[in-house]
């Protein structure tokens, strides 16, 4: 059964992640910077654990986490976003040696940042229906189960912009409170 999309919930008390909007890459990086009390310097860094390559400094970050109507707001591309995340998982779990280096994805979706947050905080099916019923939104097996399939499979299901959120939401809680 799906959720109603219009259910009120937020990420971090500044975040501009708000029930009308879709998620942006930006809400995604300024959630996950508050979660963890990053600096933005840490945050360039972290990126760069992924792919040195990338196109991110301490600028670009500050700009990333600006609000959409400042005229120095800068669109974080699906390319940064991805090596944050592959970056937040080298920075939180260590390098596996034995794989080659994966590349960035061109396209971020909702599904594969959850997962790749997933990864990162080591977290079991009992975590994210922890994390899910923490920000007041529960999720069955089956439905959370849906959000990690492969598109295509038959029981796959899009993560819509409310289920991120409220895992996000949740995780902050979760994380903030332990410190």
């Amino acid at each position: 059964m799906p959720h109603n999309e219009q259910a009120k919930s937020s990420a971090a008390p500044h975040s501009t992640l708000c029930e009308s909007n879709p998620v942006t890459n930006n809400d995604i990086l300024r959630s996950i910077r508050y979660m963890l009390d990053l600096s933005d310097i840490k945050v360039a860094e972290i990126a760069k654990l992924a792919d040195s390559d990338v196109d991110i400094d301490k600028d670009a970050v500050q700009r990333f986490l600006k609000n959409e109507d400042d005229a120095e707001y800068l669109n974080c591309p699906d390319r940064a976003l991805a090596c944050f995340l592959d970056g937040l998982i080298i920075h939180r779990r260590g390098r596996d040696e034995t794989l080659p280096p994966r590349p960035p994805e061109r396209r971020v979706s909702n599904n594969l940042a959850l997962k790749k947050l997933r990864v990162a905080f080591e977290l079991k099916d009992v975590d994210m229906h922890a994390i899910f019923a923490e920000a007041g939104f529960p999720l069955s097996k089956p439905e959370l189960s849906a959000l990690f399939r492969q598109p295509g499979h038959k029981h796959y299901r899009a993560c819509g912009d409310q289920i991120l959120r409220n895992f996000l939401k949740g995780l902050t809680a979760r994380l903030r409170d332990s410190n």
